[in-house]
């Protein structure tokens, strides 16, 4: 066993490094380098459980000493993701998952076929067991569309649980289509916008504050074409629309921000939004002259609200 040794003038102490060790000075930041960070996964459950993990997608339960499930998530590779549970490092890990770590003593693998599946399985366990670790989508959740609608040259976009007649529906999702309304907003801001970027965004966009109704004055053909066919499933071509119209922005900021609502999107696309179509509902006004797409339902005898 390794032995860390400490010198004095009359004795020399052996202390084993498996073993707890609390120090009574201040040590600088430099030196607390010196110490290893704690691994309890690895210590409980042993360095063969993670080299051999299997490099696909699925989900994983962690249980405690009583095969209680304290926590259950999804990967798309089973072994990245659950190598970053390999050490507990206090100042990169928050306290509740600290805690989920200090209690985990059996992890069970359950393998998908892809990270669709993986997701779907995930939902379906955590409305099952509910694990106290877990957070997000234990409840279920109050179904909510993304809707938008055009006034001239303005686009409204909101979130509503039941779409009112003349807007465009996309959904129903739970509670992330806040988050996917938000990256949408402020990238058509930045396409619209490239010049200016974030100079000129309406104050609290930048940090997700959209308001009930988030309007865009466009100035150009084609926003909604684009808009239809990435809610179709063209995620792609939203990316790459994107990605063309704001060559010109310059502030690293900006470029960050682009990049993570493109993430966001993306993300969002191909984990849940392939499971709906949009739909729109009709627009009984005389005024309306912007031609509505054909009525497309979403999926029937599904439930996608927890998605």
């Amino acid at each position: 066993m390794s032995t860390l040794f400490a010198k004095s003038p009359k004795q020399t102490v052996g202390l084993p490094l498996a073993g707890s060790f609390a120090l009574t000075c201040l040590v600088p930041a430099s030196q607390t380098l010196l110490f290893l960070d704690p691994r309890p996964l690895v210590e409980r459950l042993g360095a063969e459980f993670f080299r051999q993990l299997p490099a696909r997608p699925g989900v994983y339960l962690m249980q405690d000493a009583a095969q209680v499930v304290l926590y259950v998530g999804k990967a798309k590779s089973l072994r990245q993701r659950l190598s970053h549970y390999r050490v507990a490092n206090p100042d990169r890990m928050g306290r509740r998952h600290l805690q989920l770590l200090r209690q985990v003593v059996r992890i069970e693998l359950q393998e998908c076929a892809d990270e669709m599946a993986a997701l779907a399985r995930e939902a379906e366990l955590l409305r099952a067991l509910k694990p106290k670790f877990n957070r997000a989508g234990v409840w279920p959740a109050t179904p909510r569309f993304l809707v938008w609608r055009w006034t001239g040259q303005t686009l409204e976009l909101s979130i509503t649980e039941t779409p009112a007649l003349g807007w465009q529906g996309f959904g129903p999702f739970g509670s992330g289509v806040v988050y996917l309304r938000a990256a949408l907003v402020r990238l058509l801001w930045y396409a619209l916008n490239p010049v200016s970027g974030s100079t000129t965004m309406p104050h609290g966009w930048l940090h997700g504050r959209m308001g009930t109704i988030a309007t865009l004055a466009v100035n150009q053909s084609g926003v909604d074409l684009v808009l239809l066919k990435l809610f179709e499933g063209d995620t792609d071509g939203f990316v790459a629309w994107i990605t063309e119209r704001t060559n010109s922005l310059v502030h690293a900021y900006d470029l960050e921000m682009r990049d993570a609502d493109l993430e966001t999107v993306t993300h969002f696309m191909q984990a849940k939004a392939r499971r709906t179509s949009p739909f729109a509902t009709p627009d009984q006004s005389a005024g309306a002259t912007r031609k509505e797409p054909e009525v497309l339902l979403p999926f029937l005898g599904e439930d996608w609200s927890q998605s």
